[in-house]
């Protein structure tokens, strides 16, 4: 390695992409006035929605755990001697992707990686953030800064460090049942539910399903990678209306039957499809599930998330070097991984088109 500091090919930033999350009661609802925009939810509704987040005194993890993901990323680039600043911008709260843009555009900065965090295809969790990529490419316009280029990273959900850091995880919590149990322990990967419909249009015409099938194939690597034989996949957090079919069993549902066919007395569940511990973890997982879990008697351990370790910066970073080498994309898998993309354009044409899903539906 030279000590001298090279720019990452032509790029002279990276700008880590998120949802966002409020860092204190009074900034709940306002917080989920963003997230539902448009959809005309009372906001006495939405103070009984925030009920998980005033349970941590209005704060979501997801802010401190972005930025520590951050600074992992400016050691790791350091460490490889690159030269890359690093910025950070939310769709829903502060610091907004707009005031990321301000900041660029301040420091000169025209050509930027984006790292959205989720490792899926689908629209919430890939869809969503070229469009949000969209904006702020016209954002900077309407400001008249000087053109600024954004290049979004791919998609990671089988790099080989990604799935052997949350292989790492689940033979930890597997380690920790106790001896007595471990005979009757149940493996079940889960991820964050959306509507059947949106993982319908998920993926290259031919080719759908894109979200559903990366989280298997990535559940069956890990599986595979921590010596696990039987497993299950589910799914947490769905919400909206009751009669909008969503991707299932949910998680404490399929806690339950388990419990009701009496063979399982330990759950080691595995928050696949979060890369770091969101409200989702810490409230449906750690509070929701753990409860009714540890009410039906059985044992309960929650597999750590991939995003604080080392081995996940180094991932990014990989990301990066890939990316301006040309290089083919590191994968284990045998499902579609998208590549990047350009100031928002999708990966594909037609892929998470909610827009003509809708319109099909007379919405």
């Amino acid at each position: 390695m030279t000590n001298a500091h090279t720019h990452a090919g032509d790029f002279d930033a990276l700008l880590v992409l998120s949802f966002g999350g409020p860092e204190g009661n009074e900034e709940v609802v306002p917080f989920l006035e963003n997230v539902t925009r448009g959809r005309g939810i009372p906001r006495e509704r939405l103070k009984v929605v925030g009920e998980h987040y005033f349970h941590f005194d209005g704060v979501s993890p997801l802010n401190r755990l972005n930025r520590e993901i951050i600074a992992n990323v400016e050691q790791e680039l350091a460490a490889r001697g690159i030269d890359l600043p690093v910025y950070f911008g939310n769709r829903n709260w502060h610091p907004f992707g707009t005031e990321a843009v301000d900041q660029l555009a301040a420091d000169g900065k025209r050509h930027v990686l984006v790292f959205a965090t989720s490792a899926w295809g689908g629209y919430s969790a890939c869809r969503q953030y070229n469009e949000d990529i969209a904006g702020l490419r016209d954002y900077a316009a309407e400001q008249g800064y000087e053109e600024i280029t954004f290049t979004k990273l791919r998609q990671f959900f089988d790099h080989p460090k990604f799935i052997a850091e949350v292989a790492a995880g689940l033979r930890e919590s597997l380690s920790a049942v106790p001896q007595q149990l471990r005979a009757h322990t149940r493996v079940v990967f889960t991820a964050h539910s959306i509507p059947t419909a949106h993982d319908g249009v998920g993926g290259a015409e031919g080719d759908k399903h894109l979200y559903s099938r990366q989280i298997a194939e990535a559940a069956r690597l890990v599986a595979s990678a921590a010596g696990v034989l039987e497993y299950d996949v589910v799914w947490n957090s769905r919400s909206g209306s009751p009669h909008t079919p969503w991707l299932e069993p949910d998680v404490v549902d399929h806690a339950k039957a388990l419990h009701e066919q009496g063979q399982t007395q330990a759950l080691v569940v595995c928050p696949l499809g979060f890369i770091s511990d969101h409200m989702e973890v810490i409230w449906d997982l750690d509070v929701e599930l753990k409860r009714a879990v540890e009410q039906m008697g059985m044992h309960f351990e929650r597999s750590r998330t991939a995003g604080p370790s080392t081995a996940f910066s180094s991932m990014l970073v990989d990301l990066i070097q890939e990316l301006r080498a040309g290089q083919e994309p590191a994968g284990l898998g045998e499902v579609t991984v998208s590549g990047c993309t350009v100031n928002g354009q999708p990966c594909a044409e037609g892929c998470c088109d909610i827009w003509s899903l809708r319109k099909a539906q007379g919405a």
